[in-house]
């Protein structure tokens, strides 16, 4: 199967498989060069397509799946060089919007908690320190996450005074995104707040109720890519494998259920998806993506799904390569 992924005809793909499942350098040669094909793929050409004559993405930067608030993150994951200074325009939309006086003064604080979505910040911040368009700015998005989070390492943006745990939906993507700008930047209290929030997945193994270990949501167990905001165990151990936690006795319970999850011919399916293919000046509603990741199928293996969750698995150290 490692063998059908390294000869893909997505430059992602084999990106992906050759970084984060073989181990190669990501600053080799010869990773520098497919990164350059990542760059110029259809896929990635796609995913911007929708810039305009100034270099940027218009609309709502939040607009579901063609906003840049989406675009930076989904290339990112890609494998797109870093540096490349023709998305700066979508970098400045993002934040923008993010570090605006409308948005940072707009959380509410219920019960002493700050109901926020950590996936935005956590989003931006993630994508533009891997895409090298890290400035000032960004330590800004670190520093409002890191205020915003609750005593149980995570956020959460449900208004409901009752609401008093963290939301698995808001805060998987923090932990990427504090964990990589504090590995980038050295900064303790980042490191520190990742772990945090890594704990608070930990504590309740990814994936059930820490009060009765139930499962909080049986979609969860559902295999699919890109993952946008959605929580489920692949995304869940993928980032807690990035923030170094992998080994963590209490990751073996989703690694058991993602390993079960298997086809005979050694990949993985996409059994879900959440998005709608279409052109965005077409479409009526959300969830519109102008490329098509594979599908759903449970009985055929997704390349995304499938190098996604053999990386998790050689983090683990279930898989040998």
């Amino acid at each position: 199967m490692i063998d059908k992924l390294l000869q893909s005809d997505d430059p992602c793909v084999r990106y992906m498989a050759r970084v984060n499942v073989v181990g190669e350098d990501a600053e080799s040669r010869s990773i520098k060069r497919l990164r350059a094909e990542v760059r110029d793929s259809d896929r990635v050409r796609t995913l911007l397509s929708g810039r305009d004559g100034e270099g940027a993405i218009p609309g709502n930067p939040y607009a579901k799946w063609y906003g840049p608030h989406w675009v930076l993150p989904t290339i990112a994951d890609l494998g797109y060089p870093p540096g490349d200074k023709s998305l700066i325009p979508i970098r400045e939309r993002v934040l923008g919007w993010l570090l605006s006086d409308k948005h940072v003064m707009s959380v509410p604080v219920i019960d002493g908690r700050p109901r926020r979505c950590g996936s935005q910040e956590g989003n931006a911040l993630y994508a533009l320190v891997a895409l090298g368009l890290a400035d000032e700015r960004v330590d800004q998005l670190a520093a409002n996450l890191m205020k915003w989070q609750w005593d149980d390492g995570g956020w959460n943006c449900d208004k409901n005074p009752t609401a008093d745990t963290s939301s698995y939906h808001e805060t998987w993507i923090p932990v990427r995104a504090l964990s990589l700008y504090g590995k980038v930047t050295g900064n303790k209290k980042a490191m520190a707040a990742a772990r945090r929030a890594a704990e608070c997945l930990l504590e309740r193994r990814l994936y059930r109720r820490q009060s009765d270990g139930t499962i909080v949501d049986p979609h969860w167990a559902d295999l699919f890519y890109p993952y946008y905001w959605m929580y489920g165990i692949l995304p869940g151990l993928k980032v807690i494998a990035e923030a170094g936690c992998i080994g963590d006795p209490r990751c073996a319970d989703a690694l058991d259920l993602l390993e079960s999850k298997r086809l005979p011919d050694g990949g993985f399916p996409a059994e879900v998806k959440h998005y709608r293919v279409t052109d965005k000046r077409s479409a009526t509603g959300c969830h519109a993506s102008r490329v098509d990741w594979g599908g759903a199928n449970k009985k055929r293996m997704n390349e995304f799904v499938t190098v996604e969750a053999l990386a998790v698995l050689k983090a683990a150290g279930r898989l040998k390569v």
